[in-house]
């Protein structure tokens, strides 16, 4: 396995499989809203420097994703979030360390359930979503397809 190569002192990484960055969130109340601009500035870099196209609801999606699990996260799991962006051919990957073990379940729907929805709305906008233990703790990864089909359906998500 090879090592990533530093790009910058932003923490991107590249290497022959993926492009990456990397961010530990310390749980200071804007760890949110670092984690969706991290995403922008992600995605920004992969188009001007690797050339690679990405869609403006690839961009949302992977910020509503990035805000989902980084909440459930920091709501669940004591201590710092390690926050990863990378891209695999044409997905991005956003994963997400916490440091509780417990991976986590969507709820059944409910219409008299308020809140907690985050897991089915990550399910919802993402191409797969994949929840493992660590030896600590757990790490949560969902794919964002970057391109949209000329139809307007999202590239490798199969049709309902």
């Amino acid at each position: 396995m090879t090592e990533p190569v530093p790009l910058g002192g932003d923490g991107t990484t590249r290497d022959e499989r993926f492009i990456q960055s990397a961010a530990a969130l310390d749980g200071n109340g804007t760890d949110i809203a670092q984690g969706r601009r991290l995403v922008v500035a992600f995605l920004t870099r992969v188009q001007r420097e690797y050339g690679l196209p990405v869609s403006q609801r690839a961009t949302q999606s992977a910020q509503l994703v990035v805000s989902e699990l980084v909440t459930n996260a920091l709501k669940y799991a004591p201590g710092p979030v390690l926050l990863e962006l990378r891209i695999a051919a044409d997905t991005m990957e956003v994963v997400v360390w916490d440091s509780n073990p417990v991976l986590p379940v969507a709820r059944a729907a409910g219409a008299g359930r308020v809140g907690q929805h985050g897991l089915e709305i990550v399910m919802a906008v993402a191409q797969g979503l994949q929840a493992q233990r660590e030896p600590v703790g757990k790490r949560v990864t969902a794919r964002i397809a970057l391109l949209d089909e000329p139809a307007g359906d999202v590239t490798g998500q199969d049709p309902l």
